[in-house]
């Protein structure tokens, strides 16, 4: 449809401050959860809309398509095939060593607070709130263009004997992949241009242990 990641991670996702009182993190894996490619990718705000339209040209109108019938030009962004959350931290990763022979309790609380939004491996041709409705619609899924991971926000969590407890707050973002395409005014198309979107899904903690 064309519309303008030895023993656990724990992830608290939330679209508002998650404290210890909230409930207890799903238990996962060792290591902890994938970041994106941060160095290859590109913020997305309002969408590279006035760049111009592919060399090619319109070409000739469909056959099927009467000339009174005009398309509206412009991009477009179609989304292709959905994957897994990444997680994006915000502030500085925090770590409680459990040097005892017993269970201990570890805390975190997040220091700082900071603004997570879309990111992309090439330039958006759409707007990013065009693409997150386009996103929700064809997966099924809420996404934000922006979400917002704030100071204070805490967790508890066990620690095992000689155990150490990684902590990282932040948003977890899906990523997807799909592609720009120019529409001209007798609704032919122009090349497709692909690329792979990072978007915001939920508010939360990243917990993982290593000996």
């Amino acid at each position: 449809m064309l519309i303008a990641p030895s023993l656990a991670i724990a992830v608290l996702g939330v679209g508002s401050p998650a404290f210890a009182a909230d409930p207890v993190p799903a238990p996962i894996e060792t290591t902890p959860p994938a970041q994106p490619e941060e160095s290859d990718l590109l913020d997305v705000s309002d969408g590279d809309t006035s760049a111009p339209p592919p060399a090619e040209g319109p070409g000739k109108p469909p056959a099927d398509v009467p000339p009174a019938q005009p398309c509206e030009p412009g991009w477009r962004w179609e989304s292709t095939a959905k994957y897994k959350d990444y997680h994006k931290g915000v502030g500085a990763e925090q770590a409680n060593h459990n040097g005892t022979s017993r269970t201990a309790r570890s805390e975190f609380m997040s220091e700082v607070t900071g603004e997570v939004g879309i990111s992309a491996s090439a330039k958006l041709k759409v707007s990013g709130s065009v693409a997150v409705a386009e996103m929700e619609v064809e997966y099924g899924v809420e996404l934000s263009v922006k979400l917002t991971a704030k100071l204070g926000n805490k967790i508890a969590v066990d620690t095992p004997a000689k155990y150490t407890t990684h902590a990282r707050y932040g948003v977890y973002r899906l990523k997807t992949a799909g592609y720009n395409q120019y529409v001209y005014a007798n609704c032919t198309k122009g090349a497709k241009q692909n690329v792979t979107l990072y978007t915001p899904r939920r508010i939360g903690w990243a917990i993982w242990e290593t000996k």
